[in-house]
């Protein structure tokens, strides 16, 4: 993969994130049960085609285990912390923090982790992109009285996932494979998310229309979408990774009013043209300065996290 398909990749990850709350309607079940679901099958689509890349490749550079034990609970308690921060704050608010505090957390680690400081176009882009996402979402509704508590839960959500993102970069960047990579993470957070599903009542399952619902959410929001975001990885810095998957919140909001006839006030629609420019922003390769040497180290409403 050059490094021009590397954002692509990420993008297309992106659209299939956002897919999932337009989906999720379909299926008659709580937003915890059907994000454990959606979890559970596709973490265990990627673990099992982990395993066979594992077989069939040769063994190669293998980073410490622990980072990717901590980055799979990591995944599993990105999905608790959200939840309970949208149960404390609302969907929109909750959405805001957790989706825009990404981002600037992943730059933050990368820097930290990597020693590569983020560049100002980059910062600048970030910006930009996350206050169109903030009033995409809000529709430049004012915030008073916004629980403390639950936009503290949402920080942390963002947090873990610039920390499970940067742990995967970090993996792929030391030689392992990508989709072994992503099936280790998410393989583990299926494992830990299983009580979860037990737990909040999976009988919806059993009728066909929840059952297919799952698969799809499963297989194409969850497994395709991040064998897609593990390729990006390779040769997109998970900063920039991380603000190109705002891109995730424009495709709910677009398909929200195509397929669920809802409607975007003209402020809204202007966060989405802000969200939009501040991606297309990001995307654009930087300048070349002498030989190019990426390193992929440094670099959802309810049902629709992508995490």
């Amino acid at each position: 993969m050059n490094s021009r398909s590397g954002p692509l990749a990420v993008v297309a990850a992106a659209v299939l994130w956002g897919t999932a709350g337009t989906v999720g309607t379909l299926a008659s079940a709580g937003s915890v049960s059907l994000a454990a679901a959606r979890l559970v099958l596709g973490g265990a689509l990627l673990g099992a085609l982990a395993l066979v890349t594992h077989r069939r490749t040769p063994k190669g550079n293998v980073p410490a285990r622990w980072p990717l034990v901590l980055g799979a609970a990591a995944v599993a308690a990105y999905q608790l912390c959200f939840f309970a921060a949208v149960g404390r704050t609302g969907v929109a608010i909750g959405t805001v923090v957790a989706i825009g505090s990404g981002p600037v957390f992943t730059g933050l680690l990368s820097w930290i982790v990597g020693h590569e400081r983020p560049s100002g176009r980059w910062a600048l882009a970030t910006a930009a992109a996350v206050a169109g996402c903030a009033v995409l979402v809000t529709g430049g509704r004012g915030t008073g009285g916004v629980d403390a508590g639950g936009v503290a839960l949402a920080l942390l959500g963002g947090l873990l996932y610039a920390f499970y993102a940067v742990v995967a970069a970090r993996a792929i960047g030391r030689g392992m494979e990508s989709g072994i990579v992503m099936g280790v993470l998410f393989g583990g957070a299926a494992v830990l998310m299983l009580p979860v599903l037990a737990l909040t009542g999976p009988a919806w399952l059993a009728r066909p229309g929840g059952l297919l619902t799952a698969l799809y959410l499963g297989c194409a929001t969850t497994g395709l979408a991040y064998l897609l975001y593990g390729r990006g990885l390779r040769t997109t810095p998970v900063a920039t990774a991380a603000t190109l998957a705002l891109a995730e919140p424009a495709v709910a909001a677009v398909l929200g009013v195509v397929a669920l006839r809802e409607h975007l006030s003209p402020v809204s629609w202007a966060g989405l043209v802000l969200l939009a420019l501040g991606l297309v922003v990001v995307a654009l390769p930087a300048r070349a300065r002498g030989p190019e040497a990426v390193a992929p180290g440094t670099e959802r409403a309810a049902a629709g996290s992508r995490h």
